[in-house]
């Protein structure tokens, strides 16, 4: 999975070799035509861009409250829920609870990165405090549904050897669609490790 993250790196925040990065110039990374033939994880990781850029809500709510960025108590509620309800979608729950950790930390790597900006430029602080229980929560509950969905959609896509060349390509792609920056970038970099470990594996017959 490193190559994943690799690729990732060099084809999402790299326009070409030696380049400033793109979107720390304000620019997308490339032109979405050149993607226009992204096969079907682009969904997934749609849905992880989405959330990493609701991170900026949550940061926004907790930023100079005495509310942690981890809370361990409700991100292992969201574990034991999501492997619950794979298990009635016939998914692999480890390997579910694995691929929403990894949602867990992209979103606490955005947190932290943003907890930083704002403290290095207090004038980019946040004017308002979302709420997280009637702004916030309801969203991730989405996303959290529709993203086991997608999960169930793209198991034989998620497959070896065709999933990590898939993977990068789509999250090339959503990373241009949702305007990613630098950090939002880094935050799908760390949410896609366990996307192609989570597949099921083949069953051969001898």
């Amino acid at each position: 999975m490193r190559y994943v993250v690799a690729a990732v790196s060099a084809a999402v925040l790299f326009s070409g070799a030696g380049s400033v990065p793109a979107v720390a110039q304000g620019k997308a990374p490339a032109h979405p035509s050149a993607f226009a033939s992204a096969p079907g994880l682009t969904p997934l990781t749609d849905l992880f861009a989405e959330r990493l850029l609701l991170a900026d809500k949550v940061a926004a709510a907790k930023y100079g409250t005495d509310k942690p960025i981890d809370d361990p108590v409700r991100e292992r509620q969201i574990l034991d829920d999501v492997a619950a309800r794979a298990t009635g979608l016939g998914l692999d729950p480890d390997g579910v609870k694995a691929v929403f950790r990894d949602q867990i930390e992209a979103n606490k790597l955005v947190q932290r990165g943003l907890y930083a900006r704002w403290d290095a430029h207090p004038e980019e602080q946040p004017m308002e405090r979302p709420d997280l229980v009637k702004e916030v929560r309801p969203v991730l509950d989405r996303i959290t549904t529709e993203l086991l969905t997608a999960l169930k959609d793209t198991e034989r896509l998620r497959m070896p050897p065709s999933c990590e060349p898939r993977l990068v390509v789509a999250a090339a792609r959503s990373a241009y669609g949702h305007n990613l920056d630098v950090l939002h970038l880094k935050g799908l970099q760390r949410a896609v490790p366990s996307v192609c470990s989570a597949a099921p594996q083949e069953t051969f017959r001898y």
